[in-house]
């Protein structure tokens, strides 16, 4: 009898005594804590690794990463390496992106806001570096790719989004204010790329010279202006680009296995880069496809393609704000962000990187701004104003098309 009313009471203490031993780690030690901790970590960066990888379908074409690899270290056919890594380079984009988008959560607002104008756009930005790297005689193809990821944003995306969530709902809405801020950043910087062909009609002007002078300064201006957009976006007004899906369950992922991924998928994207901007030359020798059409429609495509799809897919789910946020907010980072650092990474690397584009460039750039502006200033969304920018993206491709 005493000796089972002891085990009864040594039964009756055990819970006691784990939450003493809890409460005493809590106020010295904190292993029990730490352990949790560490342990959520792992498993949250694990469901975040699974996230990034299996819920895209465009990841499946991970598998096409070794052969592009392999294909560029054997110096297979250039269409063949071009092709090669056009494609692999897609998967690896949008998984860029994610990554961006999870160490930006874990950094606070205004490091993650950084991150994101960096790494976010990191794709449109190695190209570039490679292409510099050729010489003066790639810049065209530079000019082309920028002004394209412009235009696929802006009319191939935001048509996609407008036609596929209105043939869901019939009419949808979001943050006029916020559309409207971007839509004019995207108009000054329409005026940067003006500036330098307005100043080769003058009769004081002194030729390639002062149009690189000019580019320049316009880089410095519109990149100071993008850091008081970010500041403005992030910091004194937040409610202009505020999103509906704040309320959703947020994945998670440790700093530091973020910075590790990023830096293994850069390297990937670097080089797969390199190949393909090795093979390009041969590509367009043996496809007869013109160099405008690469740079304009084809390499946007392999930088945004990921993105693309989820802007389209919340657009189905009546996220428009989130849907703009992609269209319009990378239009943005691009016009301010990564064409200023072409110009000026040219600058360091004596290449005359100018902002003076072909003139027919410069006129869609501007009509395309002027029209998104138009459709977006109300608010409100349909499928009829989905398909009338995608009929203005088919109208600038068959115009690239046709000429170089």
């Amino acid at each position: 009898s005493h000796r089972r009313l002891e085990l009864q009471a040594r039964d009756d203490m055990a819970p006691l005594q784990k939450d003493a031993r809890f409460n005493d780690k809590n106020g010295t030690g904190e292993t029990d804590a730490e352990d949790g901790k560490a342990q959520g970590e792992g498993g949250g960066n694990l469901t975040a690794c699974r996230s990034i990888i299996f819920e895209n379908p465009v990841n499946l074409l991970l598998l096409v990463v070794p052969v592009a690899m392999y294909a560029t270290f054997a110096k297979w056919s250039e269409s063949a390496i071009f092709g090669l890594n056009f494609v692999a380079i897609l998967p690896l984009a949008g998984i860029l992106g994610a990554v961006t988008e999870l160490l930006a959560q874990s950094v606070g607002d205004t490091l993650g806001g950084l991150l994101n104008a960096t790494f976010g756009n990191a794709v449109e930005m190695i190209l570039a570096v490679f292409y510099l790297r050729k010489g003066p005689s790639q810049i065209d193809v530079v000019q082309g790719s920028l002004l394209g990821s412009i235009l696929s944003n802006l009319l191939l995306v935001l048509g996609m989004c407008f036609m596929c969530g209105g043939a869901k709902f019939h009419v949808q809405t979001y943050n006029a204010n916020g559309a409207r801020l971007q839509a004019a950043l995207l108009l000054l910087s329409v005026l940067a790329l003006v500036m330098p062909s307005l100043a080769s009609m003058t009769t004081r002007h002194h030729g390639p010279e002062t149009d690189l002078w000019i580019s320049r300064g316009a880089a410095i201006i519109l990149g100071i202006i993008y850091i008081m957009y970010l500041y403005f976006q992030l910091g004194t007004h937040p409610e202009a680009f505020v999103s509906e899906h704040a309320d959703e369950e947020e994945v998670t992922m440790g700093p530091k296995c973020a910075i590790f991924l990023l830096v293994i998928v850069t390297l990937l994207v670097a080089y797969c880069s390199d190949g393909l901007v090795d093979s390009m030359e041969g590509m367009i020798e043996r496809c007869g496809i013109s160099r405008s059409f690469i740079g304009v429609i084809l390499l946007p495509i392999v930088g945004n393609a990921a993105e693309h799809a989820t802007a389209v897919t919340v657009a189905m789910k009546d996220k428009m704000d989130l849907s703009l946020g992609v269209a319009l907010g990378s239009s943005a980072q691009i016009a301010l962000f990564v064409v200023p650092f072409t110009v000026l990474v040219g600058w360091a690397m004596d290449v005359p990187m100018s902002l003076k584009f072909q003139p027919v460039k410069t006129g869609i750039m501007l009509l395309t701004v002027l029209i998104v502006g138009n459709a977006i200033s109300d608010g409100e969304s349909n499928w009829l104003e989905g398909a009338m920018l995608l009929a203005a993206y088919f109208l600038v491709g068959v115009t690239f098309w046709f000429i170089d």
